[in-house]
């Protein structure tokens, strides 16, 4: 039954990159068809209209090499977060997507910002500090994941690469870090909490009862008068019930 529960979520998780990925080919595509200009749709910085680019401008891409290069990480890291972190795939997703845009849309250079990156850099961020941030045994193993499929993004956040918005990458990457730490204390269904390093932890051990200041003098006398009885009554019962 329970993989067979699996077996259902997994193909849940699938559904919904495999329908991302597949709206960023189909506007393509139609762009190119029709001849569209959909670069006005893209983010310009600090301007009125530039504020749709927001929503649309991960949705538009340069040519078909911009599109297959941000096709796979979209649609991996998407089923990375929406399988492994079920119960904040949908914020966190959602927040990553708004949180970049409007990023670049403040602090971005004055020209128009296109493609999926700046999200995957967002996405890819969330998974390796989330595994820094929760410290269990899964979400390192996903952190180290991400850290070796996608190491070349370092070089993705380096200044002044003409053709390229660096910017978008670099405010994508930050703002993964926000968002990991904002859902890192919601714990997800067969996340280890016990971190693989730490020592079996001991029951705190007090000098004084715990309620040594909660009672009375009165309450404290007595209490002390009945250990002295119960030890004198265990003395004398030794003493009489052993035999050499």
């Amino acid at each position: 039954m329970k993989l067979e529960k699996e077996a259902v979520h997994l193909l849940k998780a699938l559904r919904f990159p495999a329908f991302l990925v597949s709206i960023l080919w189909a506007i393509h595509i139609a762009k190119v068809i029709w001849q569209l200009n959909l670069g006005q749709y893209g983010i310009y910085p600090r301007a009125l209209d530039g504020i749709r680019g927001i929503f649309f401008s991960p949705f538009i891409h340069g040519d078909f090499q911009h599109l297959f290069s941000n096709s796979f990480p979209i649609f991996f890291l998407t089923f990375m977060i929406t399988y492994f972190y079920r119960k904040i795939s949908v914020p966190s997703i959602v927040l990553i997507y708004l949180l970049t845009g409007f990023s670049v849309w403040l602090f971005g250079r004055e020209v128009y910002h296109i493609g999926a990156s700046g999200v995957a850099y967002g996405m890819v961020s969330f998974v390796f500090w989330s595994g820094l941030f929760r410290r269990n045994v899964r979400s390192i193993v996903l952190a180290l994941v991400v850290l070796f499929l996608y190491q070349g993004y370092f070089l993705g956040i380096m200044p002044n690469q003409e053709g390229i918005s660096w910017e978008s990458h670099l405010l994508g990457a930050i703002v993964g870090i926000i968002v990991s730490a904002i859902f890192k204390g919601v714990e997800e269904e067969g996340e280890v909490t016990k971190k693989a390093w730490e020592e079996p932890e001991e029951p705190e051990r007090f000098f004084l009862p715990r309620d040594t200041f909660e009672m009375t003098k009165a309450e404290r006398v007595y209490q002390e008068q009945q250990r002295r009885l119960a030890e004198q009554q265990a003395r004398e019962g030794w003493n009489s019930d052993t035999t050499f």
